[in-house]
């Protein structure tokens, strides 16, 4: 039984029905359900325009901006869900871990966490309650103004923010990570025991506080073979998962370049896979045994594409997802920062028009 409250949207009536939510629990309807990641942000002038002068963390802790921010592209582009507006390294900063933003090459840490004492010292923060209203606060104004729309909340994924940690910042290949894992394992252990709960902490509240569904995001899970995932990483998703399967709201998990682990990703607690654009969705259905509904997966590229050729690929997309129970038409990955916004809207129509059930 779920333990939110009587008020929340999936129980009072206004979400429960969307074509979102029925998608995500399997259900697939006369429209296929369509929102883009990163749909709020970098693409749009008008949010541009409010986040002038504005750091990127400050922005994502700023209630009513980050509501604002999250609302525009379900005004702009008519999609069936909204995607708080926030970043996956917020967790580590209400924490107390020094993280910024550079512009131009993303979250940077201000001390890696690389050794033994490094994460007994990272161990001693906890992501207290009180330091997560912000986040409250923007996921209930959202709410309000959003009606039958659903809200998704989302988190990173315990590998991605250990990453991130032991990197200090943006890596190609995640070196330093995959070789904590090996070298270092109870260190290792150590610190993805404290992204999961992180991770869980901030997804839980944002479900608590209104989202119709969370999505963990294992952005780097690609860097790793089958094994180490089985072995090193899975169990920490699958703690975060854990923590917030009570609340009864569907659960994404996706990650880039992790076609090779799909199946892996969907024990680890997940109702949907996400599917980035390496790997068809009929192959993806056909990996994850047929019975898992999945979220995808045009690839991001094609945004810039002459317009017969982009609507050929939604279009196949559109017929790739048909193996699965239900689909819910997204990118292959976000919506890269010069895309003309009009192309998605254009996107939301033809997804809407083509159907579902005759996809």
């Amino acid at each position: 039984m779920s333990t939110l409250p009587q008020t929340h949207p999936l129980l009072d009536g206004r979400t429960a029905s969307s074509p979102l939510v029925r998608a995500y629990r399997g259900e697939r309807g006369s429209t296929t359900p369509v929102w883009f990641m990163r749909q709020a942000g970098r693409s749009l002038p008008e949010y541009r325009s409010l986040r002038e002068g504005v750091a990127m963390l400050d922005s994502c802790l700023d209630p009513a901006m980050a509501s604002e921010i999250t609302l525009q592209p379900v005004r702009r582009h008519g999609v069936d869900a909204a995607i708080f507006f926030s970043d996956i390294v917020i967790p580590l900063r209400l924490a107390g871990v020094d993280v910024e933003i550079v512009p131009g090459r993303g979250p940077v840490l201000g001390r890696p966490v690389r050794t033994a004492a490094d994460v007994a010292r990272l161990r001693e923060l906890t992501l207290e309650p009180e330091a997560l209203e912000p986040i409250r606060q923007g996921i209930a104004a959202t709410v309000a103004e959003l009606g039958s729309t659903p809200l998704i909340g989302f988190a990173g994924a315990p590998f991605t923010l250990a990453a991130y940690l032991v990197e200090g910042g943006p890596s190609k290949d995640h070196l330093g990570a995959r070789a904590m894992m090996h070298a270092d394992p109870d260190s290792w252990r150590d610190l993805m025991e404290w992204a999961a709960d992180i991770s869980a902490a901030f997804l839980r509240a944002q479900i608590l506080a209104g989202a119709s569904a969370g999505q963990l995001f294992d952005s780097w899970a690609g860097s790793l073979s089958p094994t180490d995932y089985g072995t090193s990483v899975q169990w920490a998703s699958a703690r975060a998962l854990a923590a917030v399967a009570d609340l009864g709201a569907p659960l994404v998990h996706f990650g880039v370049g992790t076609g090779e682990i799909l199946a892996a990703m969907r024990d680890a607690g997940a109702d949907v896979v996400g599917v980035d654009w390496r790997t068809t969705l009929e192959e993806a259905s056909r990996r994850l045994g047929g019975d898992t509904p999945v979220q995808g997966n045009l690839d991001p590229a094609l945004l810039s594409a002459p317009w017969p050729v982009l609507e050929s690929a939604v279009l196949a997309v559109l017929k790739s997802g048909r193996a699965a129970p239900s689909h819910v038409f997204n990118l292959g990955h976000g919506v890269p920062p010069d895309t003309d916004p009009d192309v998605l809207t254009r996107i939301v129509a033809l997804v809407h028009e083509a159907g579902g059930d005759s996809a």
